[in-house]
């Protein structure tokens, strides 16, 4: 059991490494990477298509990476927006890694790019562990999925900057319970901010490319509770007592 934990560690914190140097890089190009971590269905390639298109329209030079185990389709749903897209196909890993993303930007990613928005492989549970050089971590969940989500997957939802909650349109059809949902947030990452939003009718498209702007600027983000003494504040969170 030891030798599996000290090699989990290991993993990581080579991953780490690499992060911080992908982080310093792009950095120093002016990127700034957002990295989107959901469940399989949660609407993120939708909302996405509309943050690009919107970002597009505003003179905004973005891109996109778009990773999967198989297929090129959200890809080509991405393209339409008119911004640059790669899809990243896995192979069968149920994340990304800093190493993947590098090796997919060298050589692909356009000069003069500002934001580039990494779709990682939908999934709340092995992504959540893999720093991508990202500036911003969001993570996205469908009102489909229960407003208990948060407590299920906390360390994904522990360790986000931001919050954004999807397909609102169907809230009531669904019988999301959204200050249940707000109080688990709370629970799991107190002070993170929480953004609604409905690609179906462009509800909070412009507030959250507002807020990746803002990152871009120079805002300070969310500090999660992972990012100190995370372990402690999640099994206190989770105790039922």
């Amino acid at each position: 059991m030891c030798r599996s934990v000290d090699l989990e560690h290991a993993v990581t914190a080579k991953n780490d490494g690499l992060a911080a140097a992908l982080r310093a890089d792009l950095t120093a190009r002016g990127v700034t990477v957002v990295n989107l971590m959901s469940s399989p269905g949660s609407g993120k390639t939708e909302l996405l298509a509309r943050v690009l298109g919107r970002a597009v329209e505003r003179g905004l030079k973005v891109a996109a990476i778009t990773a999967d185990l198989a297929t090129e389709n959200d890809a080509r749903r991405l393209a339409r927006s008119g911004a640059p897209v790669k899809q990243l196909l896995t192979g069968g890993l149920c994340h990304l890694e800093a190493e993947q993303v590098r090796a997919h930007l060298d050589g692909w990613l356009p000069d003069g790019t500002e934001v580039l928005f990494v779709e990682n492989v939908g999934n709340l549970v092995c992504p959540a562990a893999y720093d991508l050089g990202e500036a911003l971590r969001v993570v996205l969940m469908a009102v489909t999925e229960g407003e208990d989500k948060p407590l299920k997957y906390p360390t994904a939802f522990g360790s986000a900057q931001l919050v954004v909650v999807t397909k609102t349109d169907l809230a009531e059809a669904a019988g999301f319970d959204a200050r249940a949902f707000a109080e688990h947030v709370q629970r799991i990452n107190p002070g993170v901010d929480t953004v609604r939003s409905c690609a179906r009718t462009g509800d909070g498209v412009d507030v959250l490319l507002d807020r990746v702007t803002a990152v871009r600027a120079g805002e300070p983000v969310h500090r999660p509770v992972l990012a100190g003494h995370g372990e402690t504040h999640l099994s206190a969170a989770l105790d039922p007592r």
